[in-house]
């Protein structure tokens, strides 16, 4: 068996290599899907849909299951996963009629479902059921060897075609199939493939959690006859080495009560077993860390009078201005990495009436569009561009986090300001001491203001330092001026900034040595995924 390694370990290098790219395994089952035959029940197969550039095109598709309302797929779709896109998915079901192509004419759709793939990490449930888990090589695996000698014939004139079904048993009781190896034709001593299978997925990283294992002999009509059972844990499994076996007794429960000499219908084996553990950023999503999102908008007077078609404050009926822009891009990925959806806001460098001194403008009703919105006519932009006490009130909220101890929640400060800060050595002070605290910085330059200044703060050409030379323990500023993004898409530039932040989610709990929590238990009931309106969190405020 291979060592474990665990990057969360002390040992762990803080800002080691971290794959940017995951790999997501989603497994589909069914409940309750309309019967549209007439003699027996529907053969269901789930169709998995992505979205291209407005298009849907087929990325892949279950088996076809006979005669089933509630079927449980062994096909496992794989996709690549990134944290800075809108990935979206759309899950069509069909009754399939025949061998020819699914969705023909005869083929009666049963119904589907459109989400993120976003979503499915972090709230883990879909129409009637849909699990996303990792399996990518940043996230821990294992690979099983199994075989099996003596099984039960259960073939008249010949010997049974045998295969395993490995199910975990959730903490609701509800089980979930991880894994149904081929079938082996004609044979009572087989020996399976291999397969590798994520942690989240055979055990949900519990090595105590039961696994039901399931025997059959396959039948060509989808009748499977029973072979036998047994249960097992990861834990378990894991005694094998140095040569030595784990092997089970594969039960049938009712041979067992009915005959008096019954000692099982064959042996299971566990011959090897080989893995390794990584924790990623999907690790921490699937485990409930929610991704807690701040915008700070910059309303000093170099933005110009809103009410002027120049200012880069003013509302545009046909087209939102770009502080708006960079918003909406950042937004809308962060908005499915927290459960209620709804963001802080905060303004800087307005004066606010009735006595319109300068401070930070906490925006306290629905939507941070709207707050936005309806806050321009109500203030004077002023000055300076100081940005050193949002970021200290952010770190300073996010270092409530860490006294809990667990990996349950992240922050992410968007910082969207016209100018080079004022206040740059104060900024650069803060900056340390929020590396050491669960929050990432994005700060976007908007307008044609020379940000050369601006890019000491990013820190990709060499370690931010504080006046007094202090390095940040870990880098967690992105900055990227707006004008580079003027022509492209909203997404390349939430792609941009947003591409660095699972790797500083990993590198922050990694060197406070916080492992994932026990992933979040998946909701079996139809869940309806409505896009939610994005709001903003009443904070509680002090002035600047």
């Amino acid at each position: 068996m291979n060592d474990v390694q665990d990057a969360t370990s002390p040992g762990a290098a803080l800002g080691g290599p971290v794959a940017c790219v995951s790999k997501v395994e989603l497994r589909v089952a069914c409940k309750a899907l309309l019967d549209r035959d007439t003699l027996n029940k529907s053969d269901p197969c789930v169709i998995l849909m992505v979205q291209n550039q407005g298009q849907w095109t087929e990325l892949d598709r279950t088996e076809v299951i006979k005669s089933n309302l509630h079927p449980v797929f062994a096909k496992v779709f794989t996709l690549d996963y990134y944290f800075e896109e809108v990935q979206k998915l759309r899950f069509e079901v069909y009754d399939i009629h025949g061998t020819h192509s699914i969705g023909a004419r005869d083929d009666d759709f049963l119904g589907g479902v459109e989400c993120t793939l976003g979503c499915l990490p972090a709230e883990n449930k879909i129409f009637s059921l849909v699990h996303a888990e990792e399996i990518s090589g940043n996230n821990g695996y294992v690979e099983l060897f199994f075989c099996a000698k003596k099984l039960d014939d259960k073939d008249l004139f010949s010997k049974s075609d045998p295969f395993l079904e490995i199910y975990r048993i959730n903490d609701d009781g509800s089980e979930q199939l991880v894994h149904r190896t081929e079938v082996i034709k004609n044979n009572l001593n087989p020996v399976w493939e291999p397969f590798k299978v994520s942690l989240i997925s055979l055990c949900s990283c519990d090595e105590d959690r039961k696994l039901k294992c399931l025997v059959w002999d396959s039948d060509s009509r989808g009748k499977h006859d029973f072979i036998g059972e047994f249960y097992a844990t990861f834990r378990e499994m894991q005694k094998i080495g140095g040569g030595s076996k784990v092997t089970w007794d594969c039960m049938n429960p009712k041979y067992k009560l009915k005959k008096k000499n019954y000692k099982n219908s064959g042996v299971v084996i566990l011959s090897d077993l080989k893995l390794h553990r990584v924790y990623s950023f999907l690790d921490y999503i699937m485990g409930g860390c929610q991704i807690h999102f701040t915008v700070a908008i910059d309303f000093t007077a170099s933005n110009g009078d809103p009410r002027n078609s120049c200012s880069l404050h003013y509302i545009n009926p046909y087209q939102p201005n770009e502080y708006l822009k960079a918003l909406i891009a950042v937004g809308e990925i962060c908005q499915d990495y927290d459960s209620d959806k709804r963001f802080s806001a905060l303004g800087f460098g307005a004066r606010i009436p009735p006595n319109y001194e300068v401070s930070i403008i906490l925006f306290k009703i629905q939507g941070v569009v709207e707050a936005y919105q309806n806050c321009l006519p109500k203030i004077q932009l002023y000055g300076p561009t100081n940005v050193s006490p949002i970021i200290s009130r952010i770190a300073k909220l996010s270092a409530g986090e860490e006294t809990i101890k667990d990996a349950s929640r992240y922050h992410i400060l968007l910082i969207l300001t016209d100018g080079v800060v004022t206040d740059m050595a104060d900024t650069r002070e803060a900056i340390v001491r929020a590396s050491y605290q669960p929050l990432s910085i994005i700060i976007v330059g908007v307008g044609n203001a020379d940000f050369t200044d601006m890019q000491i703060l990013d820190g990709d050409d060499g370690v931010l330092r504080s006046p007094k030379g202090e390095p940040v323990l870990r880098d967690i500023v992105q900055f990227v001026p707006f004008r580079d993004f003027k022509t492209a898409s909203p997404a390349a530039l939430a792609k941009c900034v947003l591409a660095e932040v699972p790797n500083q989610v990993v590198e922050y709990y990694s060197h406070k040595a916080i492992c994932p929590m026990p992933p979040v238990p998946s909701c079996d009931s139809p869940t309806s995924l409505a896009n939610t309106p994005t709001e903003s969190l009443p904070a509680v405020g002090t002035t600047a």
